[in-house]
């Protein structure tokens, strides 16, 4: 398996995006704002698409337009809760645009697939590190404001009495997302994003309730997924998100039972 290039590029690719998205997860799951990172993928489905529409890589326009699109969300701060119906409509209207933009150009549209459900085989040299680039980014600014960012995600009222600004704390975390979503699409997809993101950080949430050990389960149980995946897609030649997705409903599974056992 190891004897081909591009399943080397794809086992680190995954690698740095699952302990990325993991660890980002958790804190998604934590704070109750998984619909809006799931949102967050549909506006990167049309950022891709509108930038291969002007010539530029796709890879760009999706961090371009996941990032202002968290950016904004985070801008609304408390008042993003409870707006499942706004955010929805605006994820089906990403959809939408996204379409229109392969409507007129016609050529991309063979590779709509990958785009939408992940093509980690596909990944170069020069993805591996741009990836690599955003999760340093992304995991240096989360442990920049992680103190601050959980005060405010457990005990918001009394954050803000201590001057915390829950908005700010909300555009920024939002915009790490944002970046982690960008970086996920290239493994598994558009329309999977949840299985990496969320779902083992929600595992890992029900077995400890310790962050540092939240932290760490999280980004196990995502890297356990997308290397497993990778290894059941090359000797089944099945899908490879098709097993991320599989495995992480394996996981919270057993996460669930864990939990009831304990």
């Amino acid at each position: 398996m190891f004897e081909y290039d591009f399943m080397i590029n794809a086992f680190a690719a995954s690698g740095i995006v699952a302990v990325l998205a993991g660890i980002v997860g958790y804190f998604l799951v934590m704070r109750g704002q998984t619909f809006a990172g799931h949102a967050l993928s549909h506006v990167g489905f049309t950022g891709a698409t509108g930038a291969v529409l002007i010539g530029i890589s796709p890879i760009w326009g999706m961090v371009g337009f996941t990032l202002a699109a968290g950016i904004g969300m985070g801008a609304l701060g408390e008042r993003l809760a409870g707006r499942d119906v706004a955010i929805g409509v605006i994820l089906s209207l990403s959809l939408g645009f996204g379409l229109l933009f392969l409507h007129f150009f016609t050529a991309y549209a063979t590779q709509v697939t990958a785009l939408l459900f992940g093509n980690v085989l596909g990944v170069n040299a020069s993805t591996l590190a741009i990836l690599a680039g955003l999760a340093v980014v992304s995991l240096i600014a989360l442990a920049a404001i992680m103190r601050p960012l959980l005060f405010a995600s457990l005990q918001p009222e009394l954050a803000e009495a201590k001057g915390v600004s829950l908005r700010l704390m909300s555009m920024l975390f939002l915009a790490i997302t944002a970046i982690a979503v960008a970086a996920c699409t290239q493994i598994v997809g558009v329309l999977l994003v949840f299985t990496l993101m969320v779902g083992p950080a929600a595992a890992a949430q029900n077995l400890t309730t310790r962050l540092s050990a939240g932290l760490t389960v999280a980004a196990l149980l995502a890297l356990a997924q997308a290397w497993l995946g990778l290894t059941l897609a090359y000797y089944t030649d099945w899908p490879t998100s098709f097993w991320i997705t599989a495995l992480a409903a394996l996981f919270y599974g057993a996460s669930l039972l864990g939990r009831r056992g304990a």
